[in-house]
């Protein structure tokens, strides 16, 4: 019962609202149903399995307004499309925005993308074509509702173009949409920390105060103990049923020994419990463990574990990457992954950047399967153990940070590149190689300029305009520099 009221609460409440004007209805036969007829194909083009779509019908007068805007606080709407059928006035529309305190989108949309110029003017009745050139007057009040919108410093944000046959409009609304359900997934995200900041890392703390109220996002403090005592727990058969799933899931090289396979399958299976016991969609952890020898063991063999979790929409971040964990989770809820990234090298020969990370890897988002690798020493922390390897697929890619923002409490720092071909360092890391259109130089000058913290998260594809729209929708900072 939990998980399918969960399920519910995530789901995008998206209220449409066609607007109109009373006035034309009985001067002009058919006017009204017709443009009902339009906000019905929106509703059509917007529902599906993630979004409920709650249709305040046709408004078109104020006092409506009025009405509509108490319906969108009592159905708890996230997100407003305010489809512009004909000339509105802005006073019909104003108490539904002020109510609902809801992102607004403009919908500027015609029923076709010119007007029939020949077959209006044929008409007999001038009186009929007033009313077939009303059918088609949807950009009239956009300037004048903008206007009022502006005046108020409420936000708004547009989609221009035609109800058929437009498809980059639709493109449009849908990255508009997708950016709403993504703010609603990490208003009722919970964050798991684990451990404490990599001592001396400076640029990695991070107010939660702001995360919580910027993103809406639940912080869970977690003990290390919690986890080594779950591991205490964990059977035989267990640990095996894991050590299988690992195979299956990861390319394990032949010099990785069994009982390290075992020890990192027993630890994956406490974290698993750990993850459901506290609910949580992500997870960043740092711990040295030194001087505590089973909490040393636990934090030494998290590697696998962690990185199943990432590849199941649960990102993991290491070095106790608050801010990092949300670009991760951003890109992967954007379907593009979200791996765990920094800068390695640069190759001016190629004129690229390398870049990886030890620790969690993103196996959907891998050129080939994630190796497993032993390491007789994790460089910069305690222990030893198995860990990935994995190159980032070859093809579009996009690099995200969430950085602090003094005026909006963060920014979000884009860049897109190409994943390419060539040699890698065999290092047992995630490890690839970047092409930038800036160039090699340029790329480094311009992200170091925004003052990003140095992990980053890495995803496939192209989605900086995406980014952008989720930006706006949460009033974040945004800066893309490629």
């Amino acid at each position: 019962m939990r998980r399918r009221v969960e399920i519910a609460v995530k789901k995008l409440r998206v209220g449409l609202a066609g607007f109109g004007l009373e006035t034309y209805w009985p001067q002009f036969e058919g006017l009204e149903q017709r443009l009902r007829g339009y906000l019905g194909v929106v509703e059509q083009k917007v529902e599906n399995r993630e979004r409920i779509v709650i249709n305040l019908g046709l408004i078109d007068s104020p006092t409506k307004g009025v009405e509509a805007g108490h319906v969108c606080r009592r159905q708890d709407i996230d997100i407003l499309l305010v489809y512009i059928t004909t000339y509105a006035l802005s006073s019909t529309l104003l108490p539904v925005i002020l109510r609902a305190k809801v992102p607004v989108i403009l919908l500027n949309l015609q029923p076709d993308a010119a007007i029939n110029y020949g077959r209006l003017n044929q008409m007999e009745s001038r009186t009929a074509m007033t009313g077939e050139w009303l059918a088609y007057c949807s950009s009239c009040p956009v300037p004048e509702i903008a206007n009022v919108l502006r005046r108020l410093n409420i936000p708004f944000h547009q989609v221009t173009g035609v109800l058929h046959n437009d498809p980059a409009c639709w493109t449009d609304l849908e990255g508009w949409l997708n950016a709403a359900q993504i703010t609603k997934r990490l208003s009722h995200s919970r964050m798991g920390l684990m451990g404490h900041y990599y001592s001396g890392m400076l640029d990695i703390a991070t107010d939660l105060v702001q995360v919580s109220g910027r993103f809406g996002t639940h912080v869970e403090i977690l003990e290390v103990d919690q986890l080594s005592g779950l591991r205490r727990e964990v059977t035989e058969r267990e640990t095996g049923i894991k050590v299988e799933e690992f195979r299956s899931f990861f390319a394990v090289d032949e010099d990785c020994p069994p009982e390290e396979v075992s020890r990192a399958a027993t630890t994956a299976v406490a974290l698993d419990k750990m993850v459901a016991n506290n609910s949580l969609d992500m997870l960043a952890y740092y711990y040295m463990g030194s001087g505590v020898g089973e909490n040393e063991n636990t934090m030494s063999s998290i590697i696998l574990g962690t990185s199943v979790l990432t590849g199941r929409g649960i990102p993991v971040a290491g070095e106790y990457e608050v801010k990092n964990v949300l670009a991760m989770k951003i890109m992967d809820e954007l379907g593009a992954g979200g791996s765990f990234t920094e800068y390695y090298a640069m190759d001016f020969n190629d004129d690229l950047v390398l870049m990886g990370h030890d620790g969690p890897g993103h196996p959907r988002i891998a050129q080939d399967k994630i190796r497993v690798r032993p390491l007789r020493v994790y460089h910069g922390k305690v222990g030893r153990g198995l860990s990935v390897e994995m190159t980032v697929k070859y093809g579009p890619v996009t690099l995200l940070s969430v950085v602090e923002d003094k005026e909006r409490g963060f920014s979000l720092l884009v860049a897109e590149a190409e994943s390419v071909a060539g040699p890698i360092l065999e290092i047992g890391n995630t490890n690839s190689r970047y092409r930038f259109s800036l160039g090699a130089r340029g790329f480094v000058e311009a992200w170091n300029a925004r003052g990003p913290a140095h992990h980053c998260a890495i995803g496939v594809g192209r989605w900086g305009r995406q980014l952008g729209q989720l930006a706006e929708l949460m009033n974040l900072g945004f800066h893309q520099v490629c």
